[in-house]
């Protein structure tokens, strides 16, 4: 299963301005995984949210009270179905608890004052099934754009809009209706703009692209004019105020009519964590998962470490003559304590 990053192969390069090629992707994925892996060790919590069915024991093997069933690690977000023993809870009967700053809830426990119960299975192992969605954060996500073309059960070849371009990166995780897809991979898809006005020349304050039409751009988004890559940092009118030689890429001068491309094309993972594969209408809204934003932070960090200290063959080092000193990451250390204590899964302490 191919799982989401906490952050982005494009953040990682808009902190390294590398250029793009297949041994620095790869390079870069294989961090980015290394690092999202390290923040589960830290944290003993996965934040990305997975529809799944989970089973535990009758909960009175717990050393708990038989009403009261202990999730552990596995945080729930939403509960669609609740069995046990065979016979289907009805949620007016349990509680997902904490209320007060769940969820996640890392319990349920029965309503007293209902008839439900746990147990009836014919032992008590795997006694209890729960149908939901499981992370160990809030839901949270930001609407993007729209989908460019309508999809059926098995494309991975999804085309976007300059709004959604501009917002994911490979290792996203996307919801469209109520399917979760994974990007793994970004390709051109020409704009159906060309460079009008006089052109761009090579040098580094020519920065205003004319185009037919600004409204088919965003703000942050990529795009491509023959060789070169360039950032877009604003759109006035029919006017693209960009960064030019982005992304790694070398200044040119480029022609009037030259053609515009843009990151439009996402390859995805279909039917990630748990969903199921659906057709989907062209124009139909795209959704962005967001991770905490110190999980989010952490994970950069520990891939950028990564790739740094690769770079120097570990010998990494600050200051030069006698204060020359190897680098420490005092940064990332402080910046895992925060994490910890704000986002890691503590010690529990049950009664004996």
């Amino acid at each position: 299963m191919v799982q989401p990053w906490y952050a982005t192969r494009e953040e990682i390069k808009a902190e390294l301005d590398v250029k793009e090629t297949a041994r620095s992707n790869a390079r870069i994925d294989r961090a980015l995984a290394d690092a999202t892996e390290s923040v589960h060790g830290l944290c003993h919590r996965v934040f990305y949210p997975v529809a799944a069915t989970r089973y535990f024991d009758w909960p009175n093997t717990q050393t708990a009270p038989s009403w009261r069933l202990w999730l552990d690690a596995s945080e729930v977000i939403s509960v669609t179905s609740l069995v046990s023993g065979g016979v289907t809870i009805p949620a007016t009967d349990y509680f997902l608890e904490p209320n007060v700053y769940g969820p996640p809830y890392n319990r349920i426990e029965i309503d007293l004052a209902s008839s439900a119960a746990f147990g009836g299975g014919d032992t008590h192992q795997r006694d209890v099934g729960i149908s939901g969605v499981w992370a160990g954060c809030p839901l949270v996500e930001t609407t993007l754009g729209i989908t460019g073309e309508a999809l059926d059960t098995s494309e991975t070849g999804v085309d976007v809009d300059a709004a959604t371009s501009a917002a994911v990166g490979v290792g996203s995780l996307l919801r469209v209706d109520d399917e979760r897809l994974i990007v793994t991979g970004r390709a051109q898809l020409d704009t159906g703009q060309t460079l009008g006005g006089a052109g761009l020349t090579n040098v580094n304050n020519s920065v205003t692209a004319a185009v037919q039409s600004g409204a088919v751009f965003a703000a942050g988004e990529t795009i491509l004019i023959d060789g070169e890559r360039m950032r877009i940092d604003d759109i006035a009118g029919n006017t693209l105020v960009v960064t030019r030689a982005w992304d790694g890429s070398t200044i040119a001068a480029h022609s009037v009519g030259a053609a515009i491309y843009a990151p439009r094309t996402l390859t995805v993972e279909r039917a990630a964590l748990g969903t199921t594969a659906a057709t989907h209408l062209i124009g139909t809204t795209v959704r962005r998962w967001d991770a905490p934003g110190s999980v989010r932070q952490l994970c950069l960090a520990e891939a950028l470490v990564d790739l740094l200290q690769g770079r120097s063959g570990y010998a990494r080092t600050a200051g030069s003559g006698e204060g020359e000193r190897e680098a420490s990451g005092v940064g990332v250390k402080d910046l895992r304590d925060r994490v910890y204590k704000s986002h890691g899964r503590h010690g529990r302490l049950r009664g004996v």
